[in-house]
């Protein structure tokens, strides 16, 4: 998980993946959604690729990437333990919001 974590830290890599979200991409493709040069994005996509994020299949003279979910699914499950206790306290923040609330109604 720490490959997918570094890997997800660069925001051309970030970029590279919401690309991929919606299709698969060659490197060209993907080299006009950033402003980077396409040695840049061979970088990006070789970090990706070690981390499992992405996968690539030979086209004819193209290499098309495609999105590898799978590394992501893992993060979220590692989050959720987290996403849980921060929606904790957000219903208790809403709460005592809520309660404060009907304190100023009752005094006026």
């Amino acid at each position: 998980m720490d490959s997918v974590l570094q890997a997800l830290s660069d925001g051309s890599r970030r970029t590279v993946l919401e690309v991929l979200r919606d299709h698969p991409a060659t490197v060209n493709e993907l080299a006009a959604a950033l402003p980077i040069a396409r040695p840049g994005v061979s970088r990006h996509l070789r970090v990706l690729r070690e981390a499992g994020l992405v996968g690539v299949r030979q086209d004819a003279q193209r290499r098309v990437y495609s999105l590898r979910p799978e590394p992501l699914a893992e993060l979220d499950a590692w989050l959720g333990r987290y996403r849980a206790l921060w929606e904790r306290r957000m219903e208790d923040l809403h709460a005592e919001i809520a309660r404060g609330k009907q304190d100023r109604e009752a005094g006026q």
